[in-house]
């Protein structure tokens, strides 16, 4: 521990500055100092009830005779940028998040870190700080946000999407946004936030059986005094990420993934973690397990159900009970013992929301990975999401060089049934960002296309997206990928339950047709999104900014 960062004459500067912040002198000295991160924010509900759960984690570490230092960190809310060219910081905000919360640990030297967070690609940014770092660490999370009930239905906020493109007013609009977000929380559908905050306890991260539970249950706070408590005692012990987020510990994750249909953003994210822990894992990691694991999870949008239904079916450790025979259970726990003394206290319970792997929701993966002369390196469905008229297509190509274009296009009627729409120069470098495609695919959903228009890109989907849509194409198209290459007309098959993706185009042809591409130049000429795209790894390697890649030495 940093005891004697803050002992001895030449820490007299450090410690006055603790002391004229009001900690005591016996605090600075002799007691393990904990960072707070909390990415409260008070423009959305997934994050601005932060700082009563940041609270209750200061009350357990004082609790536990430590002291608590907390500090912002970045948060936004994808929805406020949902079919904005803003959305294409998401991505790249998780890698700030993370450097954010290194730069402030680093500084003060942290003996240990509760981090407060709940949505999309910032609690996926917290996960990476704590990989990086390697101090003790443990995040909490802000739970799930309740459904909300319109004219006698049960919505979620994607229902706005169906509402607005089937003609609802704007009065009609109105009433159904007084009603669809009804508390705090993260929006309750198998998206992002909720597949992250999840995948928290698989990875030893997250106090077991308290991801899930929703912003509106009081057992939210005192499960967050008990986890400011335990990061006391996870500091005391020295018990870091690479102690306990072993290869088999990522691979779990990926079963999970598979089991409950996670956001396709989660194959990205695992990946980044994998790579800074210096463990080698690829996307054949992925296929192989998409194999094995059918999805059980009947959460939107794979079933009717919502996350704070997932909860009280049993949560992360029920869907970890059904998983126990497939699962690396010797592998550690975030208390020091194995997954298989956790999971032996756990009583399975299969019921409509969480299914077991003899009777699986789907006789499919959550995730597959997707191959193919369009996307050599790989590409993501989530076949689960995917109606079965379009599981199997081939189509003529309608090639866009960004979302907008391809809404408009949508909205203006000129994409019709058995087309197959070709998004491009929207991933980790040609957005830059890796945007997610919220606007096209909002449009096909609410026009009622889902169910018989394609769309490949080199981008990402919101986890709240379904229909035949596929997506982190690589190489991708600023890197002169097949995907840059396609035509207008060009016949395209997608084949989902053969995990093949294909341009019908001879190779003398694409090779022709390489020899005449040009690069474009950089969108962004200065900021982050500049720095971004000079730095990131492609989409099968995480898309984080991480100077190493497949060719790294990797240690595990």
């Amino acid at each position: 521990m940093g005891k004697e960062f803050w002992n001895g004459t030449e820490a007299a500067h450090r410690r006055v500055m603790m002391k004229a912040a009001g900690y005591s002198d016996e605090d600075i000295r002799r007691k393990p100092h904990i960072g707070v991160p909390n990415s409260y924010m008070a423009g959305s509900p997934g994050s601005a009830h932060l700082r009563q759960i940041a609270e209750a984690v200061k009350e357990g570490i004082w609790a536990a005779g430590g002291i608590p230092v907390e500090f912002g960190i970045p948060a936004t809310c994808g929805n406020v940028a949902n079919g904005a060219e803003e959305l294409k910081y998401e991505q790249v905000g998780r890698d700030i998040v993370a450097m954010s919360v290194e730069f402030v640990t680093r500084v003060h030297n942290f003996d240990g870190l509760a981090m407060v967070a709940s949505c999309d690609n910032i609690i996926a940014g917290c996960y990476l700080a704590a990989m990086r770092l390697d101090v003790p660490s443990m995040v909490i999370t802000g739970g799930a946000m309740q459904a909300g009930q319109h004219c006698g239905k049960t919505v979620v906020e994607a229902d706005l999407d169906a509402a607005r493109f089937s003609g609802a007013s704007e009065e009609e609009l109105m009433e159904m946004e007084d009603n669809v977000c009804p508390s705090f929380g993260a929006c309750p559908s198998m998206g992002t936030a909720n597949t992250m905050q999840m995948l928290g306890e698989v990875l030893n991260l997250v106090i077991p059986g308290t991801a899930t539970i929703p912003a509106s249950d009081n057992a939210k706070l005192r499960k967050a005094r008990e986890a400011g408590a335990y990061a006391v005692e996870l500091a005391k012990a020295g018990r870091k990420p690479s102690d306990i987020i072993t290869k088999e510990i990522l691979m779990n994750s990926i079963m999970f993934d598979m089991a409950v249909a996670g956001s396709t953003n989660a194959v990205l994210h695992i990946l980044s973690y994998a790579y800074e822990l210096g463990i080698k894992l690829t996307l054949e990691d992925f296929e192989t397990y998409a194999k094995e694991i059918p999805c059980i999870n009947a959460v939107v949008p794979s079933g009717p159900y919502t996350v704070v239904d997932f909860h009280y079916a049993g949560g992360v450790m029920n869907v970890m009970k059904m998983l126990e025979s497939k699962l690396f259970t010797n592998a550690p726990t975030i208390y020091g013992n194995t997954w298989a003394e956790v999971l032996e206290q756990v009583t399975p319970q299969e019921n409509e929301v969480i299914h077991s792997l003899e009777r699986p929701l789907f006789n499919e993966p959550g995730l597959k990975i997707l191959r193919g002369n369009i996307s050599p390196n790989g590409a993501i469905v989530r076949p689960t999401a995917v109606y079965d008229e379009v599981k199997y297509m081939k189509g003529k190509a309608k090639v866009f060089e960004g979302d907008r274009d391809a809404f408009d296009a949508i909205v203006a009627g000129n994409i019709v049934p058995g087309d197959i729409i070709v998004i491009r120069y929207e991933g980790c470098k040609g957005a830059p960002g890796m945007k997610e495609l919220m606007l096209s695919i909002d449009a096909l959903i609410g026009l009622g296309l889902h169910k018989s228009v394609g769309l490949i890109s080199d981008a990402r989907f919101s986890g709240f997206n379904y229909g035949a849509i596929i997506g982190h194409v690589s190489p991708e198209a600023y890197d002169g990928g097949t995907i840059a290459l396609v035509e207008n007309g060009d016949e395209i098959v997608i084949d989902i339950p053969n995990g093949e993706v294909s341009l019908l185009v001879s190779d003398q042809e694409l090779k022709e047709r390489k020899e005449k591409w040009v690069c474009p130049p950089l969108k962004e000429e200065k900021g982050c999104l500049n720095i971004y795209a000079k730095m990131c790894r492609p989409a099968e390697e995480g898309g984080a900014m991480q100077p190493w890649g497949l060719d790294a030495k990797f240690k595990k």
